[in-house]
């Protein structure tokens, strides 16, 4: 229930403070009044977007508040959206500033505005002359039949097999469109595969080549060093080892005399040992290094042929090469067991297919299961509402399975005797729209879709005795949840159990509009003026008496 509302600096209002009450409420005002500006800040603080517009001129900030009470059936929400729960009263506060900036907040928790609106779709139901427009489209005939159904469990199954079989179909079109391709490609990737292939890389063979390469072209100079160092080493004459030898022998006498020579001797001949290894060592290297030209060919051939491909295949390594020969591999794999894994996907969506085809007969079924009482139950309201003629169908036809399901659900009608039923949107007129939309959310009262009921131009198009059938049909919805009504026929604001008005007044600055709650005199005056348009007589007084308490 809608407890309070508070607004500040929003387009003509600068403060307004309303209490509201359980049961049947009316909001009235003359043409201009602000009752629109009223609806649209309710609107904006359950997370309609905002305009810089609505703040009122001069101000910086634009605020609205509204405090909602009785919302033990909102705690599952808030334990989901992380917001503190109060079963006795949630605050939604909507702030607005003039340099962009917006925020949101329930129970002094920042939201987001889908979760404001998510919130506020649970709160409130608005009807405005939108939504009479929505009534002849079928998505939204659709959601009403649901609602009065309450197939939330069965579109929940249906969702979830629809979105795994959807899931499923792209998947084969994907398979699908990659064998294609791959077919089409079948040959050239057979083609780079064997090249590649015929080129029997490995890795790092580059790297040894170019180092053996650099080898080859410097064997004069590589075998003249190591002549040089062997001479070093094994010179006849002043070679290391003979120096070496001498200096030993020298060390070992000079150690009979002199013990600690023997020191030096030993080390000497360790010295000559691992010099004479590496004398061994070069001439290995001198035997290994002869001129080539041969083999050098070799590897220039072998280098330029890597080289070649890396230039094809636009990489910079035979890593890559092997790299991309591994991706040729796979891909011809992959079209080799296409048709088999395209199989398989075919298979396996074919069978999330009836699952949910299964699903969507149980959503259908549950919606079948309701078309005739709420058939009957609007042909009932309509007759009551000045239309003895009245007839309503529910239409239910197999389609092509959607997101919706696999029904077209089309609302039927008709106003006169005789007259074949067709659809709403092709034959209904303003004050037929007005009292089908009246007795459809009369239909789903029971729901507990939206706590709370706001209605702006339901009653378009219709007066007299048909406002007050409305009227008491609104007392009735009113039962079970709270009703406000921005009305502008004296029959409805009537029966209202609070009249609430709204007024304009002008200055030479500013016009500002305001709202209040009318006294029991002011309520008769009130719709004394709304039958006579004129100067209150005692005569309107009397019919306003007689409006509202039914003298």
């Amino acid at each position: 229930m809608l407890h309070r509302l508070h607004i500040e600096n929003y387009v003509l209002i600068e403060g307004i403070d309303l209490d509201f009450a359980p049961g049947f409420s009316v909001i009235t005002g003359e043409t201009g009044a602000g009752k629109s500006v009223l609806l649209e800040a309710v609107g904006l603080v359950l997370g309609q977007r905002a305009d810089l517009k609505m703040i009122k001129e001069g101000r910086e900030r634009c605020l609205i508040e509204a405090e909602f009470t009785e919302i033990s059936s909102l705690e599952a929400f808030f334990t989901e959206q992380d917001l503190l729960y109060d079963p006795l009263s949630c605050v939604i506060r909507r702030e607005l500033y003039a340099n962009g900036k917006s925020r949101a907040f329930v129970n002094d928790s920042p939201v987001t505005l889908s979760q404001l609106r998510e919130l506020g779709n649970r709160l409130v139901d608005i009807h405005s002359q939108h939504e009479n427009l929505l009534l002849g489209k079928e998505s939204f005939q659709l959601d009403l039949l649901d609602t009065v159904a309450g197939t939330a469990p069965e579109k929940e199954a249906y969702r979830l097999a629809w979105e795994d079989y959807r899931s499923k179909a792209m998947e084969v079109d994907r398979l699908a469109e990659e064998l294609r391709k791959g077919q089409e490609e079948r040959d050239y990737l057979s083609f780079q595969f064997r090249q590649l292939d015929q080129a029997r890389l490995q890795a790092g063979e580059q790297a040894g080549l170019e180092q053996e390469l650099d080898v080859l072209s410097h064997t004069e100079e590589i075998k003249s060093g190591l002549a040089r160092l062997k001479d070093y080493f094994d010179g006849e004459d002043d070679g290391l080892c003979v120096r070496l030898k001498s200096a030993s022998q020298t060390a070992r006498h000079l150690a009979e005399v002199f013990p600690a020579a023997g020191e030096a001797g030993q080390r000497l001949e360790a010295t000559l040992i691992e010099i004479k290894d590496l004398s061994r060592d070069i001439e290995r290297w001198d035997a290994s290094v002869e001129l080539n030209p041969h083999r050098m060919q070799q590897v220039e051939e072998r280098l330029g042929q890597l080289f070649d491909l890396q230039q094809r295949h636009h990489v910079r390594s035979e890593e890559e090469l092997l790299a991309l020969k591994a991706d040729y591999e796979t891909r011809l794999q992959l079209i080799d067991t296409g048709d088999q894994v395209l199989q398989q996907g075919r298979e396996a969506m074919e069978a999330a297919r009836r699952e949910a085809e299964k699903a969507a007969a149980a959503l259908s079924a549950k919606r079948a299961s309701v078309r005739e009482s709420v058939e009957q139950y609007m042909v009932t309201q309509l007759q009551q509402l000045g239309m003895p003629h009245a007839r309503f169908l529910v239409g239910q036809q197999p389609k092509e399975m959607d997101a919706s399901g696999a029904d077209k659900v089309t609302f039927l009608f008709s106003a006169n005797k005789n007259a074949a039923v067709q659809p709403i949107a092709q034959i209904a007129s303003g004050g037929e729209i007005s009292r089908l939309m009246l007795c459809l959310k009369a239909l789903v009262a029971d729901t507990g879709q939206g706590s709370v009921l706001l209605l702006d131009e339901i009653d378009t198009g219709v007066s007299g005795e048909i406002a007050h059938k409305m009227a008491l049909l609104m007392q009735e919805i009113a039962r079970n949840r709270q009703v406000l009504c921005i009305t502008h026929l004296p029959q409805i604001a009537a029966k209202g159990a609070r009249h609430y008005k709204v007024e304009k007044s002008d200055t030479e600055e500013q016009s500002l509009s305001s709202a209040r709650l009318l006294s029991e005199s002011e309520r008769i005056s009130e719709i004394a003026l709304m039958l006579s348009g004129a100067a209150l007589g005692e005569a309107a007084l009397k019919n306003a008496r007689e409006l509202i308490y039914g003298e």
